[in-house]
């Protein structure tokens, strides 16, 4: 069982419009901006293995950045799309199939992990990330601001409890996905955040486990 560990007050009625975050927006003119495009313009072209790639003389960390914040975007948005789904009665623990259950810490303020519903874990998770995209000091949007020597840390963290997003859909909501007809899109994004942190190595394989079948099938023709 993997055990991850904030506490928060959170009513029902308020659960789909506090999940569904606001959009984290990169600002135009920025340097991140245009990779954002570039990234874009590739991802447009098909391949999803040449699309993550490193653009050549371009720094790794503001590569990982940008596609941290499409990715944050990108599940927040697949994640509201099935809100109404994904209740405190039908999801009473965070879960990715029987195997995997998921405690909610953050390392700050709730140390020890704590037990909590699908909805309010994500809940957590995604308030989390946006206040670590939302800290200038962690991730620069300013041209020639560095970024922290524990950037790359915080940047694997963010991704391995996104990646838990994917995997509690998958697992749990795979049927209102189909009925939403969101399927393909849903698999173009995960391929997309597979194919992106296999290739600078962000999430240990132990954490992929509980959709390693799915990632074999979704990766398998792209060798």
């Amino acid at each position: 069982m993997k055990k991850e560990g904030l506490e928060s007050v959170m009513t029902s009625g308020s659960r789909s419009s506090k999940t569904f975050k606001p959009k984290k927006n990169i600002p135009e003119g920025s340097h991140q901006y245009e990779l954002l495009k570039h990234a874009e313009a590739t991802l447009g072209s098909g391949n999803l293995r040449m699309a993550v790639m490193l653009p050549e003389g371009e720094d790794l960390n503001e590569w990982v950045a940008v596609n941290t914040v499409d990715f944050f975007n990108q599940i927040n948005m697949l994640y509201g799309t099935i809100t109404d789904f994904c209740t405190e009665e039908s999801c009473p623990v965070m879960s990715a199939g029987p195997k995997y259950e998921y405690h909610w810490a953050d390392g700050t303020n709730i140390k020890k992990p704590i037990k909590c519903s699908a909805p309010k874990y994500i809940d957590y998770l995604m308030t989390w990330v946006q206040d670590q995209l939302d800290d200038e000091t962690l991730f620069p949007s300013k041209i020639g601001v560095p970024f922290p020597k524990n950037f790359m840390s915080v940047a694997k963290t963010i991704l391995k409890r996104l990646f838990r997003v994917y995997a509690h859909i998958y697992h749990q909501h795979f049927d209102p996905v189909i009925q939403l007809q969101e399927e393909a899109h849903l698999n173009t994004s995960f391929k997309h955040f597979i194919f992106f942190v296999q290739e600078f190595n962000l999430i240990d394989r132990r954490e992929l486990a509980p959709l390693q079948e799915l990632i074999e099938k979704l990766t398998s023709k792209d060798r």
